[in-house]
């Protein structure tokens, strides 16, 4: 008799899992929905263009004047100059 019990109690909780599984994919699958499509963020403002009174002429003498107070390193000055000239 022990040996048709377990079997019972088996299948039991073979129906009892199966339908658990089938009502939870019924309700719609859980965690998936609670996942809405996000949007990406907006874009990066695009950087603040040189006012109209500075020119490259200006900006290079800024930079000179921060590479002589020993702010700017040599490399620091070449890379900014020449980006500043777009070379």
């Amino acid at each position: 008799m022990g040996m048709v019990r377990r079997r019972t109690r088996r299948r039991t909780m073979l129906v009892a899992g199966g339908a658990a599984y089938a009502a939870g994919r019924a309700r719609g699958g859980g965690q998936q929905q609670d996942y809405a499509y996000e949007e990406p963020p907006p874009p990066a403002p695009p950087p603040p263009a040189p006012t109209a009174g500075e020119t490259q002429a200006d900006e290079i003498q800024r930079l000179a004047e921060l590479h002589a107070s020993g702010a700017l390193t040599d490399e620091e000055f070449a890379a900014a100059k020449a980006k500043l000239l777009g070379i």
